[in-house]
């Protein structure tokens, strides 16, 4: 599909969002809660730039042109091959459509924290020379920092894009950055918009005062197209709603379409009972909804019920779920703080709290944490209710995304009732995105120095060329551990932060294709096949750097191994110029993110540094790494084996060696047992070396086999 960029004009919104109001109204702008980009990670970028801008980077053109919300929603879906939800398909028309000049922005990191607030100051616009983010508007940004959300306060919605509906949150989050707002003189709220109305009236409640007050199969069979039309299906449709709404990393973790609502009418062998309550739950995949942790709503004549249950059925899942809790008390306090605190939720069920004697007060809340230390003594369950005046004077949109914000901050609940490593799959769900950034364990210098025996002197040395170059190679003979150094420093850079590290391997047959982008098969219909563009190793790496703000390392272990200026290509020029792109040859531009950083490993006995491209060798810093007895000597210190013989027996074969390229490196005997394990090494691993090495020089290699040295080294 071309691509046309659209001019801009400041003093209107586009033609499709140019609704009219009626005569002599005057529209109150809207405010809308904003993430620019996972973890606000392009904050900074559009804030330099006055703008703001959403992603969908599938929809590779001006959208302006559509005349209805209903033409541009049916675009979305055929360009993402209807695998898109509702809820990201109205995001895009909040956008384009809803979205006003004279709107006030929001800007957000996270649901815990705002950074930025502006006012809209044009209509919507494409411009396809950006990398990415190609959707637009201009804003005119007022403020810049950082506010955290107060203890009580509401959390943010989860969602990239959110209009804001009640008065009140919108003044407390003002109030919040400072800023003291009024309507204008004149302004009669939002209209013109229009919104759903709420699913559930006043009779679906009084029905349902009816049904308790009669709980039998008869009643229920009486008015059973009441229940349908009143209670039911609105219940089933506000279910589909909030499925929409979850992202696919919880979604797809959960049982969202089958067998998730109950039954009215009680299955009591013909004694005639009835529930006086509706109810529906999203269980984990392959579980049950009697028996497993779940996300439930449940509507009674006293109002909507929603959050996180433990089915009574289900004494497994409970019985995990305690006790993840109880071995995890700590990690969790610090993994859900900002999940679980807002002051909207309720812990446990306060039926059950008259019981305890050790609360003095009955009628106080549980606190959160009080609750999760020990949630068995209070009730496996976590929800928020709304009144029936509420409930009505909710539209079905807003409901949902309640709904669905709850759903989201109480999942990892339903992780530790169904993992065994729960406290993992939290971390990790958590980094995806739901609140992002959790931290690598912090991993020092001097615990580094601890670990590899070189000195931090040496350590801090080399971290500092990383840090300038922002990409090294540590090269020199085998056996010197540079692949194990590498890992650890790439652990110390991450450490404390929420990036990550990964390590690929170099071979002579790795290429452009791999690395960067390249044409893969993909089988299809009847046996054919279909080639398509996908991303290398490389690609896939800065994409995911590029949604957290920590460091993240990528380790090129024997990356001379490789034809390096081909498997490169463009990138020769973006390591350098981190702050530039390149077009790629499948269309769109890269970059290499800011906080990448490239850690190679190279082995000189294999291919001399001096054979390698000079545009390369200044691109990258090089860490010499030769053997260093010292290390050796420090190392079994605390083992029982004195390495003095084994060091002067290495040091006589390595000036025998006589080029530093092929000396032979000490981590070969960097073993606690090296005394149980040095006669297998020598012969099955040096002597091998030595006899290439001196192929024509029999009597020196002679000199170094096993039965002539090991008096030496075993003395």
């Amino acid at each position: 599909m071309k691509a046309t960029k659209h001019v801009e004009d400041p003093k209107s919104d586009v033609a499709l969002a140019d609704e009219p109001h009626g005569e002599g109204v005057k529209v109150r702008e809207a405010f809308w809660v904003y993430a620019p980009g996972q973890r606000a990670r392009l904050w900074d970028e559009l804030y330099g730039e006055n703008l703001m801008a959403l992603g969908w980077n599938n929809v590779q053109e001006d959208v302006s042109h559509y005349r209805s919300e209903e033409d541009l929603a049916a675009a979305i879906e055929r360009w993402y091959d209807g695998e898109v939800s509702s809820v990201d398909v109205k995001q895009l028309s909040d956008f384009v459509v809803r979205m006003k000049p004279g709107d006030k922005i929001l800007v957000k990191r996270g649901i815990r924290e705002l950074v930025g607030y502006g006012e809209v100051k044009s209509g919507y616009f494409y411009d396809p020379n950006r990398e990415q983010y190609r959707h637009l508007r201009k804003v005119e940004w007022m403020k810049k920092g950082k506010w955290r959300l107060k203890e009580g306060m509401k959390a943010l919605p989860a969602k990239t894009l959110t209009k804001l509906k009640k008065e009140n949150r919108i003044d407390e989050l003002l109030e919040l950055l400072g800023i003291e707002y009024r309507p204008k003189p004149g302004d009669h709220g939002q209209v013109g918009e229009g919104s759903p109305q709420s699913p559930f009236t006043e009779q679906s409640f009084a029905l349902l005062q009816r049904l308790h007050e009669n709980p039998t199969a008869a009643f229920y069979n009486e008015h059973g197209d009441e229940f349908k039309k009143l209670v039911e299906i609105p219940l089933q449709q506000l279910f589909r709603d909030v499925a929409g709404r979850l992202p696919p990393e919880v979604a797809d973790r959960l049982e969202t379409e089958k067998r998730i609502f109950s039954r009215i009418r009680k299955n009591d062998y013909g004694r005639g009972g009835a529930w006086d309550f509706y109810w529906g739950a999203f269980y984990p995949v392959g579980g049950k909804r009697t028996e497993d942790a779940q996300l439930f709503v449940s509507i009674k004549s006293d109002g909507l019920t929603f959050g996180f249950y433990v089915g009574e059925y289900g004494p497994d899942a409970e019985t995990r779920f305690l006790e993840a809790c109880r071995r995890n008390k700590t990690a969790l306090v610090k993994l859900l703080k900002d999940s679980l605190t807002g002051g909207d939720l309720i812990f446990g069920d306060p039926d059950r709290y008259e019981e305890l004697p050790l609360l003095e007060d009955k009628s106080r809340a549980v606190a959160w944490d009080e609750w999760l230390a020990d949630p068995g003594a209070y009730g496996t369950r976590v929800v928020r209710t709304q009144k029936p005046p509420r409930v009505i004077e909710t539209d079905r949109t807003e409901l949902a995304e309640m709904i669905s914000e709850t759903f989201l901050r109480l999942f990892p609940l339903v992780l530790l009732a169904s993992h065994d490593n729960p406290i993992k799959e939290i971390a990790d769900l958590l980094k995806e995105g739901l609140d992002g950034g959790q931290s690598n364990p912090i991993y020092t210098l001097e615990q580094c120095a601890q670990e590899t025996h070189f000195p931090r002197s040496q350590l801090e040395r080399w971290v500092r060329a990383i840090e300038r170059k922002k990409q090294a190679i540590f090269y020199g003979p085998p056996g010197t551990g540079k692949t194990f150094i590498a890992e650890k420093l790439a652990g110390h850079l991450i450490g404390g932060q929420d990036g990550f590290r990964e390590i690929v391997q170099f071979h002579p047959s790795y290429a452009y294709e791999d690395f960067v982008q390249g044409l893969r098969p993909k089988a299809v219909a009847e046996g054919r096949l279909e080639y398509s563009m996908v991303p290398g190793r490389f690609t896939e790496f800065c994409r995911a750097a590029a949604d957290v703000e920590g460091r993240c390392v990528l380790v090129i272990d024997e990356i001379n191994r490789a034809n390096l200026s081909r498997v490169l290509g463009e990138l020769m020029f973006l390591l350098e110029y981190r702050d530039r792109s390149v077009p790629l040859a499948s269309g769109g531009k890269f970059r290499i993110p800011d906080n990448v950083r490239v850690i190679g490993t190279m082995n000189t006995a294999d291919r001399s540094i001096a054979l390698v491209d000079h545009a390369l060798r200044r691109r990258f810093a090089f860490l010499a790494l030769y053997p260093d007895y010292d290390v050796l000597r420090e190392f079994h210190d605390t083992t029982g084996f004195d390495p003095k013989g084994l060091i002067e027996v290495l040091a006589r074969l390595n000036s025998a060696i006589n080029d530093r390229h092929y000396e032979v490196g000490i981590s070969f005997f960097l073993h606690p047992d090296i005394g149980d394990k040095l006669q297998d090494i020598w012969e099955m691993e040096i002597e091998p070396y030595i006899e290439e090495l001196f192929f024509d020089q029999a009597d020196t290699a002679a000199g170094f086999r096993w039965e002539k040295v090991k008096g030496e080294m075993l003395q």
